[in-house]
């Protein structure tokens, strides 16, 4: 979209109004020649911190150790400790 400085300077906070509400540019001109491009800011980044929270669900007791055996050490030649 393109609008003149004129209305641009009449309509300032509707127009920005509308860039916040469509996210798309408006380009200014001036005697017919573009003199500014107006824009929404970039998206802010999500932090990495939280950002699976809510996608998961824990299932029984995570902090007790397990009932069964494991024999990962079985075949070695290692006492455990």
């Amino acid at each position: 979209m393109q609008i003149t400085a004129t209305e641009f300077k009449a309509r300032c906070l509707k127009i920005m109004d509308e860039i916040a509400r469509t996210r798309e540019p408006i380009i200014i001109t001036k005697r017919g020649k573009p003199i500014a491009k107006l824009m929404p800011p970039d998206e802010p980044p999500k932090s990495l911190f939280g950002y699976m929270k809510g996608t998961f669900e824990i299932l029984g007791d995570i902090v007790d150790t397990p009932e069964i055996e494991w024999n990962a050490m079985k075949d070695c030649d290692v006492e455990a400790v």
